[in-house]
């Protein structure tokens, strides 16, 4: 009997759902998140979309389709706006709710109800004060951000949004601040006026979140008691955490929790991918705690791709950073039999340093792209095939991890101008067990070669050497 797998990205390589947030409903897990448009030109250019597995079985990713579109809210009916990062919440009357904000043009907080946790939503409203004021557009408030929703055990509603500058130079320019208020029973009236409650960059002076200060992206869950509240921080590509004994104040910086570029704070190294924004949420599905992220691909950060890992709470609270994988939802290494996607590479770099996403990495760096347009499950013909392009001297692409039982034969699906050798190690300088001598070749063609190793588990570092540019498709296991 075949085993199933899964692999980074967890969804197919041609959706775009980033800033992931994982919700466990019944005995199913629901994935949330904006909708990149591949090749897009702005964030979050799609209607929001659902996809959801069974608690017991994270390979078997069910599309459940548009859950709200772009048009419902009716400050949005003209098209022109986008949907940024939600958030879903299953309230006191059995109902779910999904708070949304649209475009920075757009400046409070919507809700939308469905009976379902991945029905059609309808719009429900918009995030008020008892006299009417909009969250977000009253004299004074900061600004209306990134939500992210929480019902406690004791019945009470809690909002959290925000954001602050990521430069000292855009300090004050705006009306910025991590905040969180309570909800009433409507779900949409403020109980509570919002409250300041992690540090910003320009306020963290002395608060332990040196370094780690609030920029964006406010997720919130219960564990064992305390309450953690993951952001993205002032380095943009990281997710960090913070910690505490109540859900309103007190928090404390608990560290980073996934970068997606690889990098790890007080530790030597270089980015390992070009990076951008990142965003994502904690969720204990069956009994494991994951942590969902997005990494980005096509030379932009308008095409963002869902990701995650497996984290380890510790008896003390703590959770350690994790390194990213190839294999996050897959609860072990993946086998080396059968054909994977070249796009599965956890960390992607050439000779340069790698930067932040940008159209101008193009004739600078290796990077992941599709071979069509945007596309959708209710779309007609083949989906679009993912691929590495522009590998020049010097690329690597990563893979971890893999279990390899044997020596095994090896081949890649390459084309481009390439003349030289793929060199496979399983660390980034270490000794080659196995080379791959490519050739140009205008359309996609297989090169093969074997890997020598003792049984184990190991990373697998493509390594081009040579002169000209390839694109890499697939590689597969004899």
């Amino acid at each position: 009997m075949e085993v199933k797998q899964i692999a980074n990205p967890y969804l197919p390589g041609y959706e775009y759902v980033p800033d992931g947030e994982a919700h466990v409903f019944g005995d199913r897990v629901y994935l949330y998140g904006s909708h990149d448009r591949f090749n897009g030109k702005k964030f979050c250019m799609n209607d929001y979309v659902c996809y959801s597995a069974p608690i017991t079985d994270l390979t078997d990713w069910r599309y459940e389709g548009v859950i709200y579109g772009r048009t419902q809210d009716p400050r949005m009916a003209d098209g022109k706006h986008q949907l940024w990062a939600p958030d879903v919440v299953c309230g006191k009357d059995g109902r779910y709710y999904l708070y949304y904000c649209p475009d920075d043009r757009i400046k409070s907080i919507g809700v939308a109800v469905c009976d379902t946790p991945a029905g059609r939503f309808r719009f429900h409203g918009i995030v008020k004060d008892a006299d009417g004021g909009l969250l977000g557009e009253r004299p004074g408030d900061n600004i209306a951000f990134d939500p992210g929703v929480f019902l406690d055990e004791d019945g009470e509603v809690y909002l959290y949004s925000g954001n602050g500058p990521r430069t000292r130079r855009a300090i004050g320019k705006e009306p910025k601040a991590s905040m969180v208020m309570r909800l009433e029973d409507d779900m949409c009236t403020l109980k509570t006026q919002p409250k300041k409650l992690l540090p910003t960059l320009g306020e963290s002076e002395g608060t332990g979140f040196e370094g780690d200060e609030f920029f964006e992206a406010s997720s919130i869950r219960k564990i064992n008691g305390r309450y953690y509240l993951v952001y993205s921080s002032v380095s943009l590509h990281e997710l960090c955490y913070a910690v505490s004994e109540y859900p309103d104040r007190d928090f404390r910086n608990g560290g980073v929790l996934v970068s997606n570029c690889d990098l790890f704070p007080g530790k030597e190294g270089k980015p390992l991918n070009c990076y951008g924004n990142n965003y994502g949420g904690l969720e204990c599905i069956n009994g494991t705690y994951y942590i969902f992220y997005h990494r980005q691909t096509n030379r932009t950060m308008f095409s963002r791709q869902g990701c995650a890992e497996k984290v380890e709470t510790l008896a003390d609270g703590s959770i350690p950073q994790v390194e990213l994988s190839s294999c996050g939802l897959n609860g072990g290494p993946l086998k080396a039999a059968g054909t994977y996607s070249a796009a599965i590479c956890c960390n992607l770099y050439g000779k340069i340093t790698p930067e932040i996403s940008s159209p101008l990495m193009f004739r600078r760096h290796p990077y992941l792209t599709q071979d069509g347009p945007d596309w959708s499950p209710e779309d007609r013909g083949q989906p679009p095939m993912q691929y590495i392009a522009n590998g020049k001297d010097g690329m690597v692409a990563a893979y971890k991890y893999f279990r390899l039982e044997r020596d095994t034969k090896i081949s890649v699906k390459l084309r481009g101008s390439a003349r030289g050798k793929l060199l496979i190690r399983t660390a980034p300088q270490g000794a080659v067990v196995g080379e791959i001598s490519v050739w140009p070749g205008k359309t996609w063609t297989q090169y093969a070669g074997e890997i020598h190793v003792q049984p184990g588990v190991y990373p697998l570092y493509f390594c081009y050497e040579g002169k000209g540019r390839l694109d890499f498709a697939e590689f597969s296991f004899a």
